[in-house]
């Protein structure tokens, strides 16, 4: 059985993600860590079999959910915007 087809591997790669989002943090690994949480539990539960390319797809549509939940819950809010009043390079 390869690596890839254990349920706890995706589960430990969901922690090591979120735990380079604290390091790291932007909201970018945190929806991956969630995707690939989410692909654990569902190999877990035996929702989700043993083929590598439908596994791969679980993960990026769940991270990709994840990501969209994530940005409309602590992303820009409506009507943040940055004004740049000067250029770095003017001097």
């Amino acid at each position: 059985m390869a690596l890839w087809q254990l349920w706890w591997v995706w589960l430990a790669g969901g922690v090591v993600l979120g735990i380079a989002e604290i390091f790291l943090p932007g909201f970018v690994f945190l929806g991956f860590a969630i995707g690939a949480a989410v692909t654990g539990v569902l190999m877990g539960l035996g929702l989700l079999g043993g083929n590598l390319a439908w596994m791969l797809l679980a993960f990026a549509l769940a991270s990709l959910v994840a990501w969209g939940v994530l940005r409309r819950a602590v992303g820009v809010r409506k009507g943040q915007i940055k004004l740049w009043d000067r250029d770095i390079n003017e001097n």
